[in-house]
Parts: structure tokens; sequence; C-alpha cells
């Protein structure tokens, strides 16, 4: 459908009435020729930007097919770990970094179960935010707190809210829409809305749990000019 190698329509319908880890696992052979893998320049940008300060170890939340893990993984000192839910993406980001001759990490784990104290100096992450309700946002923000040492920084890609004469706001409330009606008439649920961790939600919880926010405009024109690169700087004691 996207890709001669990608899903075709049917693959991805029976994907949408699956559940969510069902359907990524599913999708993840061929995931990686799909419109719902981060850009290349936005990987390669945000890992540019992360090895501007030194790191032992960098944490990929909800890593796909690990495309995040694989670019720092030649930036950090000791480990590039990446978990996500998807057995089936974690077998692909295994294949991938073997492959690349990339050595990183990945482990099946729900990013809600991580109990990880103060052991990464960052935390990443790409295309999660869809998948996080809006009441579990403040629980998502908090373990990443508790997953960075002091002084560590959490980077991550968002945009600011569209506003209501933009196209894009009505084609996300409408997929959001069809998602809610989906998961009234289908179970299990398939998890997976827009506009859920902008720019001004996100920038709201970092401030409130303690972070340092620093927003960046890394692209002014192009595909990526809405997109927001942020830096949330957890304080040294």
């Amino acid at each position: 459908m996207f890709h001669p190698k990608g899903p075709t329509f049917l693959e991805l319908a029976r994907q949408a009435l699956s559940s969510t880890t069902e359907g990524y696992d599913m999708l993840a052979p061929k995931f990686e020729y799909t419109p719902f893998r981060t850009p290349d320049e936005l990987v390669q940008k945000l890992a540019e930007v992360a090895a501007n300060k030194p790191m032992d170890d960098v944490l990929d939340l909800a890593c796909g097919t690990g495309a995040l893990a694989r670019a720092l993984a030649p930036k950090v000192e000791h480990s590039a770990l990446g978990i996500d839910i998807s057995e089936g993406m974690i077998a692909e980001a295994k294949r991938l970094a073997k492959d690349e001759g990339v050595d990183a990490k990945f482990q099946v784990m729900n990013l809600f179960d991580m109990r990880f104290n103060e052991q990464f100096d960052a935390v990443v992450t790409s295309g999660a935010f869809g998948h996080i309700l809006e009441p579990e946002q403040p629980q998502f923000v908090d373990l990443i707190w508790k997953a960075l040492r002091p002084g560590g920084r959490f980077l991550f890609w968002t945009t600011p809210m569209p506003s209501a004469t933009e196209p894009v706001y009505w084609a996300a409330r409408g997929f959001n829409a069809a998602m809610h009606v989906r998961n009234i008439l289908v179970q299990p649920p398939f998890i997976m809305f827009y506009l859920t961790f902008t720019l001004e939600r996100a920038s709201e919880l970092l401030w409130k749990r303690g972070f340092e926010v620093k927003v960046e405009t890394p692209f002014e024109k192009g595909d990526y000019a809405r997109a927001r690169l942020v830096i949330a700087t957890k304080p040294e004691r």
C-alpha cells in the first residue's frame, strides 16, 4: 500500500481490528516500509542533539523497531536500551541492530511497568505518545523523571496544537473519533490517538514535575517545519 515491501490494505485492516500489542506484532516485519516509522531526518537530528552532551546510558521508550536506539548506540559510552510492549517489534529491532552491527539492546516491556531508578543520562521516544491516554500522562512523566540521573535529559519530537482552521486539526480529530467508535464496537481496544502530547501539554506536565524545558525548531521550512524538539532536563542535585 505504501511501499512494495510494506503492508497491504487488508493487513492494515487486520491490525486495526486487533489489540494494540497484537496489531504491532503483525505490523513489525513490514514496519520499516510504512509512514508510521519516524523519518530518518528526525531520528538523526535527535541523535545529533543528544550527543552534544556525553552519555553513558540511553533509554528508548516504546522503541518499535529501534531506530532511535540504533542511532544513539554509537554515541554512548555504555549502553543504549530500547523497550517496547510488542514482541514482534523487539524481534525486528534486534534483527536490524545485528544487520547493522550496532550494539543496542532491546527488551519486551510495558513502559508503565518499568522500575528504573536514576539509570540513564538520556531518555528518548518517538511515536509513543499516541499510545498514552491523557490520564496516564502524569505517571508517564514521573517514570521518566525517576529513570533519569540528575542532569539527565528527556528528548522527543512533538508539535504545537494546530488551530481549528488547519486541515491537520480536523484530520486528527476525525481519526480520533473513529478510534473511539472502533474501541466501543471492537474489543480488545487499539490505543492510538493524535494530538495527545502536544507542545503545550508536554511543557505543562514537564515543568510541573520539575524539568527545565528547552524547545528547538531545527527545521524552519519543509515537511518538518512544525516539528519541535523538546529537551527536558532533570536538574542536578
